[in-house]
C-alpha cells in the first residue's frame, strides 16, 4: 500500500533577499544624480517593515520603484511587499512598507476552496498555522494541485516547501 505523499503551501520572504534588495537600492539611491538633494533614503524598520523618505512625492515613488526593481532582480515576489500611499511627515515625504511572513485565515481559505473546487479527487488539505498541508497518494495529484495554484492569481505569494 503507498503511504501519502504531501507539501505544505507557504507565504514567506527570504530575509536575506530581501535585506540585499534594500542595501542595492541605498546604494543606487546614494548614486544616482536625480536622487542628489533630495534626501531619498531607504531603511528596514523594525523585522518586516521598509521605510523610504524623501522631500518630495516623486522621489519617494522613486525610491519606492528602485527598491521594487531590485527585489524583483533577486527573485521576490513583490505580492510579498504591501507598500503604504506617500504621506506627508513634515517637509519630508515618507512610504511604509511591509513585507508579508505567512499566511492570515482569510487566504488559508482560498486556498483551501481553490483545491477543494478544482483539485483531483483524493487530495486533502490540513491548515497548520500559517500553512496549508496539501496530501495525497499521488504524487501525479500533488503536482496537479502545485501547478493549479501556481496559475491562481492570488493578491499573495505563494510557495510549495517540503514535497515528500
Amino acid at each position: 500500500m503507498a503511504s501519502e505523499s504531501s507539501f505544505d503551501v507557504v507565504s514567506k520572504v527570504d530575509r536575506q533577499e530581501v535585506d540585499n534588495a534594500l542595501n542595492q537600492a541605498s546604494k543606487e539611491i546614494a548614486q544616482r544624480f536625480d536622487f542628489r538633494g533630495t534626501g531619498a533614503s531607504i531603511r528596514w524598520l523594525g523585522e518586516l517593515g521598509v521605510e523610504m523618505e524623501a522631500s518630495a512625492e516623486d522621489r519617494v515613488n522613486a525610491v519606492l520603484d528602485v527598491f521594487k526593481d531590485k527585489l524583483v532582480k533577486r527573485k521576490v515576489s513583490l505580492k510579498a511587499l504591501d507598500a503604504g500611499e506617500p504621506r506627508a511627515s513634515g517637509t519630508i515625504y515618507k512610504i511604509t512598507a511591509t513585507l508579508q511572513d505567512g499566511l492570515d485565515q482569510d487566504q488559508v481559505k482560498k486556498i483551501t476552496k481553490a483545491i477543494r473546487d478544482d483539485a483531483p479527487k483524493g487530495v486533502k488539505t490540513q491548515v497548520q498555522g500559517d500553512e496549508v498541508r496539501v496530501s495525497s497518494k499521488s504524487k501525479n495529484d500533488l503536482q496537479a494541485v502545485m501547478a493549479m495554484l501556481r496559475e491562481q492569481d492570488f493578491d499573495f505569494a505563494v510557495q510549495f516547501i517540503n514535497y515528500r
